[in-house]
């Protein structure tokens, strides 16, 4: 026993040292910097016989830090697809069984439709010939080829003098039902109720003719919206009261609404108009002939006002008219002296002026027009013609009865003759009506003394006749 306690006590005694020159290796470090470093080591602590504290754990070794990734490398590229056959185009749709094409199939329920509709009322039987699928050979339809489908399509409608007739004979659901329509000519039925009023989607549409039917109210607006139409007929209805100014503002070649009831004054912009053929005739319009009938000088080539309400002087303007064959004035309570620039209508070949009250000289320069051929002033109150107007008298090409020019027969009575010169007022701006535009001066009314010397009776036309131009053509309702 002896022997294994003092091996004992050796090991407590050697591990004693052992602690104890570390603290005085580690304290003789801290005083060094601090500034000591001489001074001796202190004495052991009393109780020297505690144990020693465990020293502190080790600090775990540092890990490595793992490498980054390597890069990955790019996705192989995809193989190239094997070339394709070109892709064989689609043929056409082929029409529906028995049509012609598409387009027609698509009218077909249109057509029958109205085929019920006004089949009791045919009077002609027209709509006998409207069965089977080849609606090209209807009668009153025409086909063609429309551009975007190039497809065979109803391009045209022509049903004048089929005297269609019904109490519900309405155009909306049948016109519009037609979406390739090109012109639509319906003279001479008994169609009323109201215009489309979305004209502008048919996009193919230039001709509307609806004259001689039983449309009535208001001037139909929805016109308006017809954007793509160049001749427009609504003549002998029983449209009233104003025509809007708008109308005159359309790109039309040709604009008949004569034979109705519009009351009012002439538009200012009646000049704006792009007609060549112009009907206003057979209504009510009153006041004067606007002056911006000039602005029309490179396009009207017919214009119609007779048997209105019209007053007032004619303008110098109308002198413009330089492409101008037929003028008609006809029948109104126009005043005042034949202007001067008349001589300028080098085209003219038909004037009207009878039945008014224009009165003065019939101008010499006027009857020495190359292509005039019809010229009538009858039932007035001239009181002059010189020689040019006298051979026109003689070859019965000028008309002047009933006026009040002494020496030639069917004249008025003197009395007559004079309550009007005893009545008359003169017309504002008197000087511009000797105005001559087409030499860019002035000239006057005086007759030279040989131009009123006296020549035979001679026998007078009668009043002016169409002679088959076209704008005549439109004061039968048919």
């Amino acid at each position: 026993m002896s022997g294994v306690r003092t091996l004992l006590l050796f090991i407590c005694i050697t591990h004693l040292f052992a602690i104890q020159g570390e603290q005085i290796t580690r304290r003789d470090e801290l005083e060094i910097i601090i500034g000591g470093g001489d001074a001796t080591p202190s004495s052991p602590p009393d109780d020297q016989n505690c144990p020693p504290p465990p020293p502190p754990p080790c600090p775990p070794p540092p890990q490595p830090q793992p490498s980054p990734p390597p890069p990955k490398s790019p996705p192989p590229p995809p193989p190239k697809p094997s070339p394709q056959p070109p892709k064989r185009k689609s043929p056409p749709p082929q029409p529906p069984s028995g049509f012609d094409s598409p387009r027609l199939a698509l009218v077909f329920p249109v057509i029958q439709k109205f085929k019920k509709l006004v089949e009791p009322y045919d009077p002609k039987g027209i709509t006998k010939t409207w069965n089977g699928k080849d609606i090209c050979a209807y009668k009153g339809f025409s086909c063609d080829k429309v551009p975007f489908y190039n497809q065979q399509a109803v391009a045209g409608v022509k049903f004048n003098n089929f005297n269609f007739g019904g109490p519900n004979l309405t155009l909306t659901e049948f016109l519009m039902g037609l979406p390739d329509i090109v012109f639509f000519h319906a003279n001479s039925n008994s169609f009323t109720g109201l215009i489309p009023t979305e004209l502008n989607k048919l996009k193919y549409l230039y001709e509307l003719d609806l004259s001689n039917n039983k449309f009535s109210g208001n001037f139909p607006y929805q016109v308006l919206r017809g954007n793509k139409l160049l001749f427009l007929d609504l003549r002998f209805n029983n449209f009233a009261g104003v025509v809007p100014p708008e109308v005159f503002g359309l790109n039309l070649d040709l604009l008949f609404i004569n034979n109705n009831k519009f009351i009012q004054k002439l538009p200012d912009n009646l000049g704006q108009t792009t007609a060549l053929y112009l009907t206003l005739a057979n209504n009510k319009f009153i006041g004067g002939i606007p002056p911006s009938i000039g602005r029309a000088s490179n396009t009207l080539l017919e214009v119609l006002f007779l048997n209105n309400k019209l007053t007032g002087c004619l303008p110098y303007q109308i002198g413009l008219l330089k492409k101008a064959t037929v003028f008609d004035v006809g029948s109104n309570s126009l005043t005042g002296p034949i202007p001067l620039s008349f001589q300028c209508l080098r085209k003219m070949e038909l004037l009207n002026l009878a039945r008014n009250k224009f009165h003065g000289e019939v101008p010499e320069a006027v009857c020495g027009l190359p292509g005039l051929s019809n010229f009538t002033v009858s039932y007035n109150y001239f009181t002059q013609v010189g020689p040019q107007c006298r051979k026109l008298i003689k070859n019965g090409v000028l008309d002047v009865k009933m006026n009040c020019i002494l020496d030639l027969p069917n004249q008025r009575t003197p009395g007559e003759c004079n309550h009007f010169f005893s009545t008359i007022k003169p017309c504002p701006n008197e000087k511009m009506l000797t105005y001559v535009p087409c030499t860019g001066g002035y000239s006057s009314y005086q007759l030279e003394s040989l131009d009123v010397a006296m020549s035979g009776p001679a026998t007078a036309p009668g009043p002016a006749q169409g002679l088959g131009r076209a704008s005549y053509g439109a004061l039968s309702p048919h």
